[in-house]
């Protein structure tokens, strides 16, 4: 079972995310090397948040290959280079989302494997065993 949480005896969330989510149970876990911004024929465009949907979508390929949704994810990490956009980043995590809540960390690096990736995203997911 997972619980969501916020606990009442720290701040509040500073974005849509949640401070924790427990698991217990019997549970597949997934854990996802970061995905980039690369489309199948190894495509990397140039404007950070087009590399942001396309780390999305390679997500989504990733959860789906694992018999997975977005509902069953549990954590982000945000791996982010250079300029994005405040306002165009929470609306791209929030259509992803969809609604689903989970846990996210955001940290603005120096530099990812390449000088033309401008953004890696680390997730982990859970699914009740059948």
């Amino acid at each position: 079972m997972k619980f969501i949480r916020n606990p009442e005896n720290i701040h509040p969330p500073l974005a849509k995310y949640v401070h924790q989510i427990e698991i217990n149970g019997n549970y597949r876990w997934l854990n996802l090397s970061g995905q980039v911004g690369m489309d199948l024929n190894g495509m990397l465009p140039d404007d950070p948040m087009e590399q942001m949907e396309l780390a999305f979508l390679n997500i989504r390929r990733n959860l789906e290959a694992a018999n997975m949704e977005i509902c069953d994810l549990t954590k982000l990490t945000f791996y982010m280079v250079g300029e994005f956009e405040a306002q165009k980043r929470r609306e791209s995590i929030s259509r992803f989302l969809n609604g689903v809540e989970i846990c996210m960390t955001m940290i603005y690096v120096a530099g990812l494997a390449s000088k033309d990736i401008k953004i890696e995203i680390d997730a982990w997911a859970c699914k009740a065993v059948d």
